[in-house]
């Protein structure tokens, strides 16, 4: 099984560690877009703040945030799971789970990233603020560079299984599943039971505790079909839409969690 994360706007702080070392990073085959990535954000930040901040979307309160993007290279570093915090991770509490379902973490768990494209949670970078939304002046727009490496990648790193997409919009748009892996892919929407609504603050929540549910349990979903068998014997009231034949091939499932709660 390999679960796709969206990381968090906000951040940890990077620590005292070790700084970066991009060769360690998993997925290799990003390594040079990865480059190309860090490579124009630290020259733009360190030349530049007002652009940066522009080119970022960051608001004026959010300013430091530049000066810890000129320093990604020096800065400590952390694993991934620690460096990521907000509703989703609080959720999953990658800290309090058992030995078991921490291997299971570092073997399933792939946070996909503006700078790193994706990484492993045990994957140890610094504190940084470059969402998949930005525009890069050189680069352009993140999303698309993303795409072609992306694709060279990602297809060996889903493996036989099951691939379960908990992203936002912005980053699913740097790899979209095709072909035999888009027929094993399941994304998740939390929607309110009363009103069939998609909710906000809880969604995240909710997909938090779906994967830390899954990974205690230590069920490993071959395909959609077993994964909605699974979550309903965790507890969860689950909706399923199998796909349709699409023209271009095969296209992912769509699981609609239903929730009561809306907070």
């Amino acid at each position: 099984m390999l679960v796709l994360l969206p990381p968090s706007e906000g951040k940890a702080s990077s620590g005292r560690g070790a700084p970066l070392k991009p060769e360690t990073l998993s997925l290799p085959g990003l390594g040079a877009a990865r480059e190309a990535v860090l490579d124009e954000l630290v020259e733009l930040c360190a030349a530049d703040e007002d652009k940066a901040r522009e080119v970022l979307g960051l608001s004026e309160g959010l300013r430091g945030e530049i000066a810890k993007n000129v320093e990604l290279r020096t800065a400590g570093a952390r694993p991934a799971g620690e460096i990521y915090t907000g509703v989703l991770y609080d959720a999953l509490g990658l800290a309090s789970l058992d030995a078991a379902a921490k291997r299971r973490a570092a073997r399933s768990l792939l946070v996909f990233s503006g700078l790193w494209g994706a990484v492993r949670v045990t994957d140890r970078i610094p504190s940084y603020r470059c969402s998949m939304g930005v525009r890069l002046p050189g680069l352009g727009a993140l999303g698309a560079h993303w795409r072609t490496p992306m694709a060279a990648v990602l297809p060996e790193a889903a493996g036989d299984g099951l691939v379960l997409d908990l992203r936002s919009a912005a980053y699913a748009a740097a790899w979209k599943p095709k072909g035999e892996v888009a027929g094993r892919t399941a994304s998740v929407r939390v929607l309110h039971a009363p009103t069939r609504k998609v909710v906000s603050h809880f969604n995240k929540a909710t997909k938090g505790r779906i994967v830390r549910s899954l990974l205690t349990s230590g069920i490993a979903p071959k395909g959609p079909a077993e994964l909605v068998a699974a979550l309903r014997d965790l507890g969860y009231v689950v909706e399923e839409q199998a796909p349709a034949p699409a023209k271009a091939g095969v296209t992912a499932w769509t699981l609609d969690v239903l929730v009561d709660e809306v907070h």
